[in-house]
């Protein structure tokens, strides 16, 4: 029978937020994501000793969960939460009203009545000229409810399973104490103290291998030379040039020592940040005793001359450098996606049924006597959009692994650190693309102008350092410290948010802490802050683009855009909005169009580039009507002929049968659909919510929103003339 091996790799990890200098926090994502995925992670595999993973800590992370079960730090969100709700001054009942619904409105926030109805009386979009008078309508009880509800739906299963506490106060569910809250506080700080000691049980015991990361999450490839940008895209513009590649073995060598003090074993596994590597970067890691590390398999894709997925990615490889050599795994992209971004809006056994089943295809595929699947991926954010925060599919999934028999096939949890010990690598790379895990560049972390300002104040304030250094004026101490908060702005956080590629509502707090960094520096040093670090990067704060129908519109259905003006008075959606802290793969369409005529409901997808958009072979489209009554219309992506799209009805909005065929629909360039309003059960003055998903049997591939659903009303006669005077 044939083995399959399946290495698992959880990376946990948060940027440096603490300013050093005044020991706080501006943000509470540590301690958060602490009492939900690190304690839930690491519970699980307690709870499932057979289960054999790999867990990367990164020391940023790990610092700060120090920081704050030894008291020496505390987040702004928690003195929030400390302070008596009676004794609250109105800013901070703003910063509360504001901030303390921060968690995924789905499943953290809907299935909890009273903190729901706090979210309501709040508003979902509340403008900043209004919370003065949304702050009137809060009372004392109702703000003390927030500040316990806001930390206790944060606390995760295994807490809730671990600590009575917590379940009682979910079960009473509002009019809390003073008392009440401190419970959760109290518990949330028992918890942190726990995290450390938790991993380094499993470790003893040699379930799970603990692995690391550059101290401050840096993008290496970066650190050693900025123009190496441009290996993977020529055409990428360039910040000054930055070139230090004794940072990079810096702070690699300073996230060993970390490691081994917090853990008692230097780790000799590595999750480069972001998956990003570099041929100069395998003489490092072999100097400082590094024997394996991990990245995409879009690098391994572009390092080969031709990429044959099923024969190639399945194994580990030896990558030599300058006489230097390194292991190197390649995840499956496919697979960890899965994990991170589909499972979540799936039933659990049916994830796990699909992750088995992937994996017995790549045993049936692969060519390899015992291939080597690399399943890595964010270990933190994918939970929270879990309903159930991803207990039933971890639960599932390590179960499924440990029963160990596929078609054929034995699966095998390993770690790497053991199993290339015991099978080590045969296969050879002649070369190593310089990339990451996104799109196999760098894109992400240089190349926009505001990436590129930010890296030209790194260097600016790394010469400046430099200039004090020698001067022997700064003691050493402060010296060192200084170095640290230039090592901490080099962080790849700070550069993610940067350019638009990707949205939060923190995205002017995170340069603020990059160049609280770069300000530290000089403070540390004796020196003044310089105006450059006071002026922020941002350009621009990018939102979500929405916009709703403007006009009646009549499109001929073809397939292309007729006339520039046929969809101009419809609403749209991008469908690839700007993103959060995660990053997915799957994307089929670039922007989403929905209008109407009198009688017609119009809609048009505008397909991605054959290169850009996911492939998934046979998938199906579903326009599914949320509001006022469910129904969908579903229709095969490739569109075979003769084109169609079913109209399906539900009574409940949970079944839903066949109830008939339109021929109106096209695809050539793009996609273009009409269905009338009247099979649809939709009249005019009717308010519309709906949502397009892809979909693979019953597997959700995407979702556009991915967070709201699309609104319009059903217009009547009067609908231009309303929209006129508008």
């Amino acid at each position: 029978m044939k083995t399959l091996a399946v290495a698992i790799l959880w990376h946990l990890h948060q940027p440096y937020y603490t300013d050093p200098l005044t020991r706080t926090a501006p943000l509470p994502w540590v301690r958060l994501h602490a009492v939900k995925g690190y304690y839930d992670m690491g519970v699980l595999l307690e709870e499932h000793p057979e289960a054999r993973v790999t867990v990367n800590l990164t020391p940023s992370l790990l610092y700060q969960l120090q920081e704050l079960a030894d008291g020496t730090v505390t987040d702004v969100f928690w003195t929030h939460a400390s302070r008596p709700a009676a004794d609250l001054s109105e800013a901070e009942r703003f910063f509360i009203l504001r901030h303390f619904f921060s968690a995924n409105w789905d499943t953290m926030i809907r299935p909890h009545d009273r903190y729901y109805s706090l979210l309501m009386q709040r508003g979902m979009h509340p403008r900043d000229e209004e919370w003065p008078r949304i702050a009137s309508r809060f009372s004392v009880q109702d703000l003390l409810d927030l500040q316990v509800w806001h930390n206790l739906a944060w606390c995760g299963h295994r807490a809730l399973a671990r600590f009575p506490q917590l379940r009682e106060l979910l079960a009473k569910g509002r009019q809390f104490s003073e008392s009440d809250k401190q419970a959760v506080l109290a518990t949330q700080r028992e918890i942190l103290d726990g995290i450390i000691p938790l991993y380094r049980r499993l470790q003893e015991r040699d379930q799970v291998e603990l692995t690391t990361t550059p101290f401050f999450h840096p993008i290496l490839p970066l650190l050693i030379d900025t123009d190496s940008a441009r290996r993977s895209r020529p055409d990428s513009a360039l910040p000054q040039r930055f070139a230090h590649p004794e940072d990079a073995e810096a702070q690699i060598r300073k996230a060993l020592d970390f490691h081994e003090t917090t853990f008692g074993r230097r780790p000799v596994g590595l999750w480069p940040s972001e998956g990003s590597v570099c041929p100069e970067l395998v003489p490092i890691l072999a100097k400082l005793g590094i024997r394996w590390a991990a990245t995409d398999e879009g690098v391994l894709a572009r390092s080969v001359d031709h990429w044959e997925r099923d024969a190639m990615l399945y194994r580990p490889y030896r990558a030599q450098v300058d006489g230097e050599d390194v292991a190197l795994l390649f995840r499956d992209r496919e697979l960890s996606d899965a994990v991170g971004f589909t499972y979540s809006r799936n039933r659990p056994d049916a994830s796990v049924a699909d992750f088995c089943a992937r994996l017995q295809a790549i045993a049936d595929r692969s060519t390899e006597a015992r291939p080597l699947v690399s399943v890595i991926l964010d270990g933190e954010n994918p939970w929270e959009h879990y309903p159930d925060g991803g207990e039933g599919f971890l639960r599932g999934l390590y179960a499924s692994l440990a029963s160990g028999v596929g078609r054929d096939v034995r699966f095998q949890t390993v770690t790497p650190g053991r199993d290339l010990d015991e099978q080590p690598p045969v296969a050879r790379l002649e070369r190593l693309h310089t990339g990451s895990w996104i799109n196999a560049d760098l894109k992400i972390w240089l190349g926009h102008v505001e990436d590129n300002d930010a890296w030209d104040r790194v260097g600016k304030t790394r010469r400046f350092l430099c200039t004090r250094e020698e001067s022997g004026e700064v003691p050493a101490a402060a010296l060192r410290a200084a170095w640290d908060e230039l090592y901490a702005a080099e962080g790849s956080d700070w550069f993610w948010w940067y350019g638009d590629e990707f949205d939060t509502d923190h995205k002017a707090l995170f340069d603020q802490i990059f160049r609280m960094h770069l300000a530290n520096v000089h403070r540390l040093a004796g020196a003044e802050v310089p105006e450059f670090l006071k002026v922020p990067v941002l350009r621009q704060v990018s939102r979500m683009d929405i916009r709703e129908p403007r006009a009646l519109i009549a499109p001929a259905l073809d397939g292309i855009v007729t006339d520039f003006y046929e969809w101009q008075g419809a609403g749209y959606v991008d469908g690839r909005p700007p993103l959060s802290s995660m990053h997915t793969q799957r994307e089929f369409f670039s922007r989403v169009y929905f209008g109407f005529s009198l009688e017609q409901f119009y809609l048009r997808l505008d397909p991605l580039p054959p290169n850009e958009a996911a492939d998934d072979g046979l998938t199906d489209v579903h326009v599914q009507f949320l509001e006022p009554t469910p129904a969908k219309l579903v229709f095969r992506l490739d569109l075979p002929d003769p084109p169609q799209v079913t109209l399906w009805l539900s009574p409940d909005g949970t079944s839903f049968t066949p109830a008939r065929s339109f021929d109106t629909i096209r695809r050539k360039k793009v996609i273009e659909l009409a269905a009338p309003f009247k099979e649809l059960g939709l009249h005019a003055g009717m308010r519309v919510q709906f949502v397009v998903t892809v979909m693979q049997g019953d597997i959700e591939l995407d979702r556009i929103p991915a967070q709201q659903p699309l609104a319009f009303t059903v217009p009547d006669q009067t609908f231009e003339g309303a929209m006129w005077k508008v």
